[in-house]
């Protein structure tokens, strides 16, 4: 079985790639702890569910198998998969047919798992997504939209990059650990995220650990990073839940990355085939949105830009689409993705029709994945508790202007300086968060893109500021207003 995958893969793979494969295979093994006892090293390699990834587990199943093939026995391959609401069950299939496709089922040299939170269980295509991390998701999502007007990146990718970063640190300690972490990024891109980081926790305030612990480290001045964003995010009051959402380092100081970017193609189209037509990679309307071919929280970015400019601006739903259309596009360019997915992408939005089909299909992923509906959503991207309720009048202006009247008790209700069971069950209702949290929102700050930069303290605007993933429009913030500066981010 492991002859005849080999032999698949090697005539799936770009023809650039097959020698790649020999010359990495000889590196990696040199590379090993214990490359005399092959079978006793354990390699790992995330697995995201989409094209990227896809493509970097197929070339490492082909150096996994050509060392079969030299040496008779190959190392341990632990291929991990992080869970989150933002992954549909759509990418799952995708993982499932990548994993047939390579012989990865049932091949006594591979570990395939899913980091579930905290929690590592082996990969099940049908498993259901877990209740406790839906629940985990949406708190996050509305607390971090709340505090930055549902800006993308802010609401999702945030909390998003430090739980990835969280999972590694799972996946490489579960059971007796991992040797080495192979990573599609080369060494430069590597320590420049390294040194982001450390920048990042220097400009927070806190100390990075010794840059000496390699990985370790990199993991442990995250933690410490995202105990302080959390706290930021979350409240000072909620201790427990900012600790959960602490980043795990206790990995062996040793532990290193493996990179195969020298060696591998990474531009989508120089491999099309082999995700398409030998992997099975289906890029659907449900898991493939912009930038991202596994996670439909893309989709949920451009939504929120159009209630923003719709419900906040007062301007149409549409022309927040084509803010948000313009940036990805754009962005989507620049990584290189093939000219008929852009076009694809670019179709879905051509038209009032396909505007608005597309609305359908982000208001019922909002509801299905994190339980937040319409009213909720445009809740947020007002963020209308934090900083002290700054927002509070024109969000009751826009939306509910039955309760204008008691803006006063509302905001004595938000300080913990009056109690009333009535109100605090309406806004909890059009909020989707518990008084608690908006107690937590009204005490605690509020980005706004429209302020200078540096202007800002806490560890959001550092991170907000630093972000690649943005571009700075000109827009009118009401139907006759002058143009004024504003941000798009997301994915």
């Amino acid at each position: 079985m492991r002859t005849t995958v080999l032999n698949n893969l090697r005539g799936a793979l770009p023809e650039q790639d097959v020698p790649a494969v020999e010359e990495c295979a000889t590196t990696l093994y040199d590379a090993l702890p214990r490359p005399g006892e092959i079978r006793k090293n354990t390699v790992m390699v995330a697995y995201g569910g989409g094209k990227d990834s896809a493509y970097a587990v197929a070339f490492v199943r082909a150096v996994h198998l050509a060392l079969a093939e030299r040496h008779g026995e190959t190392f341990n391959l632990r291929v991990v998969t992080m869970r989150h609401g933002g992954m549909p069950y759509q990418v799952m299939l995708n993982i499932d047919r990548t994993y047939r496709a390579l012989g990865l089922y049932g091949d006594p040299d591979v570990e395939l798992l899913l980091v579930e939170g905290g929690r590592v269980v082996p990969f099940e295509r049908d498993r259901g997504m877990p209740h406790r991390l839906i629940a985990f998701n949406r708190t996050d999502l509305l607390m971090s939209g709340h505090r930055s007007y549902g800006d993308g990146r802010a609401t999702f990718c945030n909390a998003c990059n430090l739980n990835v970063a969280d999972s590694f640190g799972v996946a490489a300690r579960h059971g007796d650990g991992v040797d080495l972490i192979i990573t599609g990024d080369s060494p430069q891109e590597q320590r420049d995220y390294a040194l982001w980081i450390r920048r990042l926790a220097r400009g927070a305030g806190l100390k990075p650990a010794d840059g000496r612990k390699g990985f370790k480290g990199t993991l442990e001045t995250l933690d410490g990073l995202a105990q302080a964003y959390f706290q930021e995010i979350h409240g000072t009051e909620n201790p427990e839940r900012v600790k959960e959402r602490g980043v795990t380092s206790d990995i062996p100081t040793a532990l290193r990355f493996f990179s195969v970017y020298d060696y591998t193609s990474y531009a989508s189209g120089a491999h099309w085939r082999l995700l398409t037509d030998f992997l099975g990679f289906v890029f659907d309307e449900i898991a493939f949105n912009f930038t991202e071919s596994d996670c439909t929280n893309p989709a949920l970015m451009a939504h929120l830009r159009g209630l923003r400019t719709e419900h906040v601006y007062r301007r149409t739903y549409r022309e927040g689409i084509a803010q948000y259309l313009d940036f990805a596009l754009e962005l989507m360019r620049k990584k290189h993705f093939p000219d008929h997915l852009v076009r694809e992408m670019e179709d879905r939005y051509r038209t009032d029709d396909g505007v608005e089909a597309m609305r359908e299909a982000a208001t019922r992923y909002g509801e299905d994945a994190f339980g937040v509906d319409t009213a909720q959503l445009v809740c947020m991207v007002h963020s209308p508790f934090a900083g002290g309720a700054a927002n509070l009048r024109h969000y009751l202006a826009c939306e509910y202007a039955e309760l204008l009247p008691e803006e006063e008790r509302i905001r004595a209700l938000l300080a913990g300086k009056e109690e009333n069971a009535a109100l605090a069950a309406r806004l909890e209702r059009v909020s989707g968060l518990s008084l608690t949290d908006l107690r937590a929102l009204h005490d605690g700050p509020l980005w706004s893109p429209f302020a200078e930069r540096g202007t800002q303290s806490g560890v959001l605007p550092l991170v907000m500021d630093s972000d690649p993933h943005k571009k700075i429009i000109r827009v009118r913030r009401d139907p006759e207003g002058e143009e004024t500066l504003d941000r798009v981010g997301g994915r």
